[in-house]
This record gives structure tokens, C-alpha cells and sequence, in this order.
């Protein structure tokens, strides 16, 4: 009997185990996943009438609190756990045209219902968009396989297995030399180099040596320089329609300089964001920050210079999301995102933090950081260490900044209540004429007793006075105000005073009697504390000093400064994303839905914005960065779309790899770009040969699974860069102005400033891509005929094109006929004494390798025909040359023709 019950309920007990297990099994089956299907189902069918822009009955499912949320009949249209209560799943089920949803649009399939009807059935849970959620460790696939390199390959290679792939061979040494060589440093290795490594026995150590050798070239910098500038919208001009020059090149030699000195990633960002507001920032972190100033301004006139302030600071937000964060927010200034979790009030709280800065759209491009010699870097260091001494810490640092950026000024196109007196142009100047006055508004006076101003005074015996609360409220100083040759600084000394007041300006001379005349021009005014240490020894040596930092002509950086206290601006919801429409007041801060990266001490300013952005809970900027890295070798990002990693942007063939790879940069590499590059680069995965077999064209076209190398044309500076150096006539020159390469005349039209494209001599001409001047309205046309950016906003990935313009170019284009005539020469130097060795040699040049036997017999044809040609014309043959008083050989005509034609393969302009 008791064994008997022992067996009943042995029995039970397993029969209920199976049960369980059955169950879970089942429920785990039908566990419904909100991102991979119910996401992609609401976004396509349901968000454009009930999202972000637009929510139609008051239903939206956006979010997850608005989608439960009453609608306008009184009652929520999902009810979790009830699908067939739920009139959202109602709706999708009538048959009523009226009734059903979508509205006038084709129904769901009955499919698609079922999964929201478990949804709903499961509770109606939300999911986080995978690139929303921090990085985390990533388990690394278990696979065993002698192809494989590293860890990354091993993510490759899991998916290659899974899609019956199997990966290529190793590309042959030396298109491995000239791959890595592009990729790397944008151009070709030393001679020496290439033939170390492409006559070595160990291959894999010579690779080693070879990468190393290319990270640590200075060519890197320039290479990688390249890609940023596009991110950072840099250019050597204003834009807008006047378009007028810009010295921020400065800014483009930081980046180099960044790159080459593996600065950490994170502190990359930091100083840019952020760099003016260290304790005490060095002139490399101020120059940093223009980065933010390489936004469009608007000189022209009759333009409002807050309409324009307004638009540097959305611009300033849009980049930083797109460039930094590989995410679409710029939609979010007008509405809510239609897919993503930002709602419209958090674009403006972000936007605050750059809402804060002294630019203002003026014409002078204020703040300016003054690029000092290093003779006035030592006045300037002895010069605060002594004010330091006599009058402390905080007033050294104040005389300091404003010494190198002439802050915190007043622009003086900010007066109002003006008698007598415009802004000239509406956005330029404050210009006075005779019995003049204008306010300044809320003048910060507590402990100021002296005005630093810039003017221009076209008559002498003027009288300028200052005036408190109105133009005729007490005076604060009146002086005889000096006749000058241009413009000028000049302090102005009066009583101390307190407090916030209306400071007006008064200016009358009785000498002058045209009252229509302008005679007097400011541009800013600075009011702050008389010069310390009045009594002591040193006083008249350092007033000297200060004057002579003061009004030093030296080169200058449009860069950001913060407001003080006294001038911060309040913040707004903007109705419908127009800056006149404003709503209720906002204080800085990031989206609710990625606050939890916030660091709990960061201040509410742009070093707060960025110790978010770089905290490595930050989802979205490690991802950003090494999806950027990977496109840059492989021609397309893990995900597509650099610009967008939101719910409508591209999945993500390798996501995992993606993780790994994000976290090891934060985690192992502590945001060393040339380390994670050399992890890239070390990979078999991109050491691969790209021929293309009929296998591959039927499973992955595209390449997405990477079970051969990418193809991709080369961009615009390294197709240049390239020819540069295969032509034996690239510079090494770096840093400095930007040069003006020839291009054919009529490219430019300046009629606001009559500026001219002069073509630079000697080397200037002959300098990487990089330093050619950039001019937003007419770029270099070769550069946009292979998809250079603009510049005009954030470019966050280049989309490559293939058009007969771009053949046009190289084969057309007189700076590559010059190289082409430069590589002919080479050729004639060292290619022996026939044509076809010549041709062989040149080839080998170009690619490394030697010349197949059928492009060898095209070319040599050519030769022979381009030969008779010349033969007939011997004009022609000087023409083509370049220089028709001087007498050529045919033979060198020739040879130039066939040169060019060289560096118009596609082999030469493709990186295989």
C-alpha cells in the first residue's frame, strides 16, 4: 500500500513537472518582443496620426504612459491584459470603413493583429530601442576556426556560418599595403616602408610593424582630421548668401593635432563641448570649442542678428545629435519625435545648455581667442602672475580672459531706444550722428569703475557722456571723445558704482553741422575694474603691458565663452519650432529617457552636457564612434544609417559585435581611437581579398555579411591625396592657412566682398586635400564632384555616387593632367628605356603590384596611337603639355596621356 501511494504520487509529482515545463515552454513561445515586432508594426501603420506631430482622438502610442492614457472619449484604448476590451484593437478589427483603423489606409493583416492583440493580452509592455539601452559586456561566440584573428572575427565568422558563408583568403600583400596605407593615413606609406614590408618574409610581423608605422605617422592625423570636419561642419567661410571669409583653421590644426596624439575620445568630446569652461583652459581647449562656432552666420544686411544666434544654437543641438550620437532630433524643435522616446519640450531643455554662449551672430565673430606669439604669451603670463599678486586670483583671471577673447563685452549692435542713431545695416554696428544717444540694457555695475570700448570716431571735438536709468539721468562720465584713424580701444575711468542699471550713451558736437552725418562707430563695450596696483613700482611697466595685449593685431579663433550671471539668458519652448513663438520657460537637461547617464555632480552648463555624453553609460556615443570607424574602413557602418541609430534607421547587421566592440572601446581601450583601429585592422575580416564570386552575389550583393573585402571608391581627399604621392610631388607641409589649388575661373562670385580664388605656387598647391580652402557656396568642384560635404550642416556620412563628372575629373581636370605629367616623368626617370617597361613601371608605382598582361596591351596601344597623333601636331603637343613656347617630344605627350589614363582606373580610384 505505501509503495503504492510512494508510485501515485512519484507520478503526480512528474506529471505536474511536465506540465510546467510544457507551460513555460508554450509561454515562452508566445512571449511577444515590443521591438522586434510590435514597434516596427506601430511605427509603419499607426505613429504618423498618433505619435509625436500628430494624435488623432488623442490616442498616441508613442509612449508608453500616453498609449494606456484616457483618450478624448473618456476611456483608454489599450487595456493591458484585455485585448478584447481594447478599442485600440477594436478599431483594427471593424469593418466599418468609418471605424477601422488605419483611416483610409490598407488594414493590418491578420497577423499583425494577432501580435498586438498578445501584446496587449501580455499587459502592453514597452521595450527599449536596443540603442537607448547602455553598452554591456557582450558574450563573445564560441567559435574555433584558424581564419579567425581576433575576437571581433569571431562575431563574423558566427554569422558567416549561420548564412552558409564561408570567408575569402588573405588579399595578396600588396593590395593589403595600399588598403591599409588609405585607411590609415589617407595616402601612401614612405618608399622605405612599403618595401620593408612588401619584401618581408613574416608577413604577419611586417603587418604588425606596418600599422604601427602608419598610426604613428603624422600623415594619420590629417587623414582622420578629414572625417571629423565633416561632423564639425568646418569650413573657411561664413555661408549664408554673402558667405564671407572665416580664420578657423586653427580649429582644423587642433583636430589634426587631436587624431595624431591619440587624445581619448571622450576627452575629445569634452573639450569641444565644453573646453572654455575648465578652471583654467588652455589655448588649446578654447580653440576646441570652435567646433561649436563653425555653425553659419549671417552677414547680410538687414538680417536680425537674434534670428541668426538662434539658428547657430539649433544647429549646435542637431550636430551634437547627429555627429556625436548617431541620432535625428533636429524634427523634435517643431514636435515631439515621431518614433524615437524625445518629446518637443526636451529639445529646448537641451538646447539651453548652448543657449548660454557670447556669440551673437555680429559680423566681428565674437568671442575671438587671439592666437599670441610666444613672446606675448610671456607678457601675458608675467602680467596676470603680478596682478595676481596685487589684486588676486579671481581678478587675474579675469583680466586674463578677457586679454585672449575680449570677454565678457557688450556688442554694441545689442542698444536700443536709439535718437539719432541705428545699428548700421541692422546687424553690424552701433552708428552715431550728431546729438546721438542709445541704452545699453541691465549693465552689471557692482565694484565697476572703468568702460574698455571699441570705436571709431570720424570728427574730433565730440563730447560722449554716460548716463544712468535715462538720457538724462546722472551722469556717470562725460570726456572729450578723440578723433581716430580706424578703430580703437579706450578706457574711460569714473566712480565706482552698484548694482544693475541702463547705462545710455550720449554724444553732441557742436562743430558738426550735418545732421545726418554718422561720425561715431562702436563696436563693444567692456565695463570692469581700473587696472590694479595703482602705487606700486611695477604699476606703469604691466598698464603698458596690458595695453599692448589689449590691442595686439594677431590672428584670431571665433570660439565659445559663456555668459556671466548677469548676461544668462532665460529658456523656451519654441510653438511649432518657430524662436518668435515662445512658450513656457525650460532649464537645461538631457531627454527623460536617457537621464540615467547623467552624472549625479554635473553642473547645468556645456561641462555638464558633456560629462553626460562621455559617461560610459551613455548609450548612444561609443556606439556612434565605432560604427563610424567601421564605416570608414568597410565603405557602410554595422548600421547604415551614422545619422540615425533610432527605431527607423538601419538595423544593425552585427549587433552584437557592435556591443562588444563599443564596450571594449570604453572598457580596454579608455577611448583610444588608434587602438580600436588597430584592432579593426588586424582583423582577417578586413584582411580578406574582395573579388566576387557568383556564390556571393546571390547570398550578400551588399556585403553585409563581410565573407570578403569591401570595395569602395576612395573619397575625395584620398583620390588627391593619392595622385599627390604617386606623382612624387605631395607635401609634407602641415597645419596653417588654407591653400587655393588651381580650379578654372568663374567657380567663385563674391559680389559682397569681391574675394578671388588666387591660385598658391610652389608647394602651396601641391598640400593634401584637407588644406584646401573650403568655401561653403562654391566648394572645390573636384572635391563635391566625389561626394565631399558641403558643410552647411552636420555630415554625418558621405552618401558615395558613381556619375561621368567624377571620370570627367581625373581625366579632365588640369590638376590632374599637372600629376599626370609629374608621373610621366617619374616614369621616364625610372622605367627604363621602351614604352612598355615605362608603363609597367608606372603601374607598379601606382598599385604595388605588376602590370596584367592585357592592361599592359591596352596601354601600350594607346601609347602608340596617342604617339602617331601627337606625331602629325606638334602644336598639340606643347599645348598638352602645358607650356606652348617650349618644343616636346611626341613620345612624352604620349606617355603624359597614358598616365592619366592610369590614374583614372578603376583599380586607382577604388580601394580593393
Amino acid at each position: 500500500m505505501l509503495l503504492k501511494k510512494k508510485i501515485l504520487f512519484a507520478s503526480g509529482f512528474t506529471l505536474v513537472v511536465i506540465t510546467l515545463i510544457i507551460f513555460s515552454l508554450f509561454s515562452s513561445e508566445k512571449q511577444i518582443d515590443f521591438n522586434s515586432q510590435v514597434k516596427p508594426i506601430l511605427n509603419k501603420k499607426c505613429i504618423s496620426c498618433h505619435g509625436g506631430v500628430k494624435q488623432q482622438g488623442g490616442f498616441s502610442v508613442l509612449f508608453r504612459e500616453e498609449a494606456l492614457a484616457k483618450t478624448k472619449s473618456g476611456k483608454p484604448a489599450i487595456i493591458p491584459g484585455n485585448p478584447e476590451e481594447s478599442e485600440f484593437i477594436k478599431r483594427l478589427k471593424s469593418n466599418d470603413p468609418e471605424e477601422r483603423m488605419p483611416y483610409k489606409h490598407p488594414a493590418l493583416n491578420n497577423d499583425e493583429i494577432d501580435i498586438l492583440s498578445g501584446w496587449i493580452k501580455q499587459g502592453a509592455k514597452w521595450g527599449n530601442h536596443w540603442a537607448y539601452v547602455s553598452v554591456k559586456p557582450t558574450e563573445v561566440p564560441d567559435v574555433n576556426n584558424d581564419w579567425v584573428r581576433n575576437d571581433l572575427d569571431k562575431f563574423i565568422f558566427a554569422k558567416l556560418e549561420e548564412n552558409k558563408l564561408e570567408p575569402s583568403k588573405t588579399a595578396d600583400k600588396a593590395t593589403l599595403l595600399r588598403r591599409v596605407s588609405l585607411d590609415l593615413i589617407g595616402t601612401y606609406p614612405s618608399d622605405q616602408l612599403a618595401k620593408f614590408y612588401l619584401s618581408s618574409k613574416d608577413e604577419q610581423q611586417a603587418y604588425n610593424v606596418l600599422v604601427d608605422s602608419l598610426l604613428a605617422s603624422p600623415k594619420f592625423g590629417e587623414r582622420w582630421a578629414s572625417m571629423w570636419l565633416d561632423i564639425a561642419r568646418y569650413a573657411d567661410t561664413k555661408g549664408y548668401e554673402s558667405d564671407p571669409n572665416r580664420n578657423i583653421w586653427s580649429y582644423r590644426d587642433w583636430v589634426i593635432k587631436a587624431f595624431n596624439r591619440d587624445m581619448p575620445y571622450d576627452q575629445f568630446i569634452t573639450d569641444q563641448i565644453a573646453g572654455d569652461l575648465f578652471p583654467k583652459p588652455t589655448d588649446a581647449q578654447y580653440i576646441a570649442t570652435a567646433f561649436s562656432r563653425n555653425t553659419p552666420t549671417n552677414d547680410e544686411g538687414g538680417t536680425n542678428n537674434e534670428e541668426f544666434r538662434t539658428a547657430a544654437v539649433l544647429d549646435r543641438v542637431n550636430a551634437t545629435w547627429e555627429g556625436l550620437m548617431s541620432t535625428t532630433f533636429s524634427c523634435v524643435q517643431c514636435h515631439s519625435h515621431p518614433y524615437d522616446p524625445f518629446k518637443h519640450d526636451e529639445y529646448y531643455k537641451f538646447m539651453s545648455y548652448f543657449n548660454n554662449t557670447r556669440d551673437e551672430d555680429v559680423p566681428g565673430e565674437y568671442p575671438l581667442f587671439k592666437n599670441f606669439n610666444d613672446s606675448l604669451k610671456n607678457q601675458l603670463n608675467n602680467l596676470t602672475s603680478w596682478v595676481k599678486t596685487v589684486s588676486g586670483k579671481e581678478r587675474a583671471s579675469e583680466m586674463e580672459l578677457f586679454l585672449k577673447t575680449g570677454q565678457p563685452a557688450i556688442n554694441s549692435t545689442t542698444a536700443d531706444q536709439l535718437v539719432n542713431s541705428v545699428i548700421g545695416n541692422n546687424n553690424i554696428a552701433l552708428y552715431f550722428k550728431n546729438s546721438s544717444s542709445a541704452r545699453l540694457k541691465t549693465v552689471k555695475l557692482d565694484n565697476i569703475d572703468q568702460l574698455i570700448m571699441r570705436y571709431n570716431c570720424s570728427k574730433a571735438n565730440g563730447i560722449m557722456s554716460l548716463h544712468l536709468g535715462s538720457p538724462n539721468g546722472p551722469v556717470l562720465k562725460s570726456w572729450k571723445l578723440a578723433q581716430t584713424s580706424g578703430y580703437q580701444n579706450v578706457e574711460i575711468d569714473f566712480p565706482k558704482h552698484a548694482g544693475v542699471k541702463d547705462v545710455y550713451l550720449k554724444y553732441t558736437n557742436s562743430s558738426v553741422k550735418n545732421p545726418d552725418e554718422f561720425m561715431v562707430y562702436f563696436d563693444w563695450f567692456y565695463f570692469t575694474r581700473q587696472f590694479p596696483g595703482k602705487g606700486t613700482p611695477e604699476y606703469l611697466t604691466y598698464k603698458k603691458t596690458f595695453n599692448t595685449l589689449m590691442d595686439a593685431q594677431v590672428p584670431t579663433t571665433p570660439i565659445m565663452v559663456e555668459n556671466p550671471l548677469s548676461m544668462q539668458r532665460k529658456n523656451y519652448v519654441f510653438e511649432r519650432g518657430a524662436w518668435t513663438s515662445k512658450g513656457k520657460e525650460v532649464k537645461a537637461g538631457v531627454p527623460n529617457s536617457l537621464a540615467f547617464a547623467m552624472p549625479k555632480n554635473a553642473p547645468d552648463n556645456r561641462m555638464g552636457l558633456a560629462m553626460w555624453l562621455t559617461d560610459k553609460r551613455n548609450p548612444l556615443v561609443s556606439r556612434t564612434m565605432v560604427n563610424r570607424l567601421w564605416e570608414q574602413l568597410y565603405g557602410a557602418g554595422l548600421v547604415e544609417t551614422l545619422e540615425d541609430m533610432g527605431t527607423q534607421g538601419m538595423a544593425p547587421t552585427h549587433q552584437e559585435l557592435l556591443d562588444f566592440m563599443a564596450y571594449q572601446f570604453m572598457y580596454k581601450y579608455n577611448w583610444s581611437v588608434k587602438k580600436m583601429l588597430k584592432e579593426l585592422v588586424m582583423m582577417a575580416t578586413y584582411r580578406q581579398d574582395s573579388k566576387v564570386s557568383n556564390e556571393l552575389k546571390e547570398k550578400d550583393l551588399f556585403n553585409k555579411f563581410y565573407a570578403r573585402g569591401s570595395r569602395v571608391r576612395l573619397s575625395a581627399e584620398q583620390i588627391r591625396d593619392q595622385s599627390l604621392a604617386v606623382c612624387g610631388v605631395l607635401s609634407n607641409k602641415m597645419y596653417g592657412p588654407p591653400v587655393m589649388p588651381w580650379q578654372p575661373e568663374g567657380i567663385w562670385f563674391s559680389p559682397y566682398n569681391g574675394a578671388k580664388w588666387i591660385t598658391s605656387g610652389g608647394e602651396e598647391q601641391y598640400r593634401r586635400g584637407i588644406y584646401t580652402y573650403w568655401k561653403r557656396t562654391a566648394p572645390y568642384p573636384s572635391a563635391i564632384a566625389f561626394d565631399g560635404a558641403s558643410r552647411v550642416v552636420c555630415s554625418p556620412r558621405r552618401i558615395r555616387t558613381n556619375t561621368p563628372l567624377q571620370a570627367l575629373v581625373t581625366l579632365n581636370d588640369s590638376v590632374y593632367i599637372d600629376l599626370a605629367r609629374k608621373l610621366a616623368l617619374r616614369m621616364e626617370k625610372v622605367g627604363g628605356n621602351t614604352s612598355k617597361t615605362k608603363i609597367a613601371k608606372g603601374y607598379e608605382m601606382i598599385l604595388y603590384k605588376s602590370i596584367p598582361q592585357n592592361r599592359l596591351k591596352v596601354f601600350e596601344d594607346l601609347y602608340a596611337k596617342a604617339f602617331e597623333e601627337f606625331k602629325k601636331n606638334s602644336a598639340s603637343v606643347s599645348a598638352f603639355m602645358g607650356d606652348k613656347q617650349k618644343k616636346y617630344k611626341p613620345e612624352e605627350a604620349a606617355m603624359v596621356l597614358v598616365a592619366n589614363a592610369m590614374l583614372n582606373l578603376d583599380e586607382v580610384v577604388t580601394k580593393n
